[in-house]
């Protein structure tokens, strides 16, 4: 792989590979993925395109992609305009469906703000999205369940914020754990309402039948998340890209694991087809367990060998008082559950995805948040 383009090709053949057994399953069914415009909504909208053109033999999958675009409309989505298989409609998950809309077979619920910086800075917002809209999508489900028109999944992206900081002896973290979280700091507005999301998903389920399942992320990166996301991994490519050096705006003795995200698209739909209605399920990467440090380290030794980039790392601290508030010291799941239960097996090594997502972001760095 030497760009971009090779990098997204060679991902969308990857998803599609180790969904083998999955996508069929959505063959000539009404698919509706809301806040598809965002990073998570990069890969599940294209790989789904991308099998309906790998199996032109099979009935396609009819994709419709609902979002508000509070953070600006991203080319890469109008650039699909077009396809017969595909329609973009502005709408916000937050009033409900559009009247005019038939109904649909599956719904992925991606419709929230994960950037720090961005939520909080529309905090009501983002809980809007994880509650009201939550609630208005499962009472969807129940009135397509009355008409005789049964929705036969659903996905609501939770997050691995729901834990907080655990303490070590939580760390790895299974599903289990109930967490240690703040209700009142800077980053509840997210982490509290994912958590009251999946107790209405977990509700809805038991009481009503509600086919939805609930995914964890642990530390997505790799493209679509853009340039101006100000989450670790954009800022420093910003840096590469602007010939600066790479700025940690912490000690960098936090650590993560990060899962590329290919590897999380396929965890993601197999938990919407496969996956136990009111359960939740960790998706990321069980090792290796990085440091901020290690992962700047990284970026300054890739960028190096793929660019001849010359920079070095320098520590800054940033001019956001509450950029640190309650930022988890560790984050590691245990994702034996999805293992066992949905056959999610993550493959691509923590160096080959930076490679890959650097690559990515040489080519994607023109996007400027509305």
């Amino acid at each position: 792989m030497n760009n971009a383009s090779d990098v997204v090709s060679t991902d969308l053949d990857y998803i599609c590979e180790n969904l083998a057994e999955e996508f069929p399953q959505l063959s000539g069914k009404r698919l509706l993925i809301i806040g598809g415009g965002g990073f998570l909504g990069y890969y599940l909208v294209q790989s789904v395109l991308r099998w309906n053109t790998r199996n032109p033999a099979a009935k396609p999958i009819h994709l419709t992609v609902f979002d508000n675009y509070i953070r600006g409309v991203p080319t890469w989505l109008t650039d699909l305009t077009g396809n017969p298989n595909l329609t973009l409609r502005k709408h916000d998950v937050v009033n409900p469906m559009p009247a005019d809309e038939a109904g649909f077979d599956w719904i992925i619920h991606a419709a929230s703000i994960a950037s720090p910086t961005f939520y909080r800075k529309y905090p009501i917002e983002t809980m809007d999205a994880n509650v009201n809209g939550l609630r208005l999508l499962l009472d969807y489900c129940l009135a397509q369940k009355a008409k005789g028109q049964p929705v036969e999944g659903m996905l609501f992206y939770s997050t691995s914020e729901i834990y907080g900081d655990p303490t070590p002896e939580h760390i790895p973290t299974p599903e289990t754990y109930r967490g240690n979280v703040s209700c009142t700091g800077p980053r509840a507005c997210y982490d509290e309402s994912k958590r009251y999301g999946e107790t209405l998903c977990v509700n809805f389920a038991a009481q009503h039948g509600v086919p939805v399942k609930m995914a964890r992320p642990f530390n997505n990166y790799g493209p679509g998340l853009k340039i101006t996301d100000r989450r670790v991994l954009p800022d420093f490519a910003r840096n590469v890209f602007a010939g600066e050096d790479i700025v940690m705006l912490s000690d960098g003795s936090p650590t993560r694991t990060f899962c590329y995200i290919a590897d999380a698209i396929v965890g993601y739909y197999k938990i919407m087809v496969r996956g136990r209605a009111g359960e939740a399920y960790n998706i990321g990467v069980e090792g290796p367990e990085v440091s901020m440090k290690f992962v700047a380290e990284t970026v300054t030794r890739l960028s190096s060998e793929l660019f001849g980039y010359t920079g070095k790392v320098v520590t800054q601290q940033s001019s956001d008082k509450d950029y640190l508030v309650d930022n988890p010291n560790r984050r590691c799941p245990i994702i034996t559950k999805a293992r066992t239960e949905l056959g999610y097996n993550p493959q691509i090594t923590l160096d080959e995805g930076m490679k890959r997502a650097m690559l990515w972001y040489q080519g994607n760095q023109l996007a400027v948040d509305a």
